[in-house]
């Protein structure tokens, strides 16, 4: 089974809660009739409209949500029907075939099918640095920054989406895409946010150490971050078994 990931930017003339309102809806039973074995949607409503200020916005425009995909296989001759209809719905998509790693599982505040999570998903679109290889690139990611993410925030879910391959033309150039689930407080509380309610000095080590170890290897002028809700509208097979 392979996890496909599918960025979305909405029509202009379509507003954030139509949008939201699609994916969830017509688009989502579009998928599971085309025998998704798994599905979670991420969408940008009015429930995170507080965490605006933590939306970084490189790619223009903005994207505007994501849909994850669990398919049999990510070919293209049987991903074909899931990419027609996910196109159907936004202005344009980029898909990308991913490697899936899951350092904190959700189990604090377990999604239902089809409901909203706790909390919100931020999503962040991460690229390589000019002056990093692909091979030190993740090295730094996976065998530094992990733990340093875990120990300074409030992220009570964490994937990691390595980028294998883009699918669609023209898709930028992402080399990973991670997702972390936090307390709807963070939206507007740096301190919980940085796993330090109520405690300033806390909140400043938390931050300087996440602050210097994402400076390894990211360019924060090439960052897209995007606070979504999240639906898992089906979870993966693999996870029912």
């Amino acid at each position: 089974m392979e996890k496909v990931i599918y960025a979305l930017w909405r029509e202009p003339r379509v507003t954030e809660e139509a949008f939201a309102a699609t994916l969830r809806g017509e688009l989502s039973r579009q998928l599971l009739a085309l025998g998704a074995r798994g599905l979670q949607v991420n969408v940008c409503d009015e429930a995170v409209a507080p965490a605006a200020a933590l939306r970084q916005s490189q790619t223009q425009p903005p994207i505007g949500g994501a849909v994850s995909l669990w398919l049999d296989s990510a070919n293209a001759q049987f991903r074909k029907p899931f990419d027609q209809a996910v196109a159907a719905v936004c202005s344009h998509m980029a898909a990308y075939v991913v490697s899936e790693s899951v350092p904190i599982r959700n189990t604090r505040h377990p999604a239902r099918p089809g409901e909203r999570t706790e909390g919100f998903s931020q999503l962040a679109f991460l690229s390589v640095p000019p002056r990093l290889t692909p091979e030190a690139w993740l090295d730094i990611w996976h065998g530094h920054h992990t733990q340093v993410a875990i120990d300074t925030q409030d992220n009570f879910q964490y994937v990691q989406n390595f980028v294998v391959r883009p699918l669609t033309y023209g898709a930028p150039r992402y080399a990973a895409i991670v997702e972390e689930c936090f307390p709807a407080a963070a939206m507007t509380d740096p301190q919980v946010f940085f796993d330090a309610p109520g405690d300033p000095e806390k909140f400043k080590r938390n931050l300087d150490t996440m602050m210097d170890s994402c400076s390894r290897f990211i360019d924060f002028d090439k960052i897209d971050v995007v606070p979504t809700s999240q639906y898992v509208m089906r979870q993966p097979a693999w996870e029912e078994r």
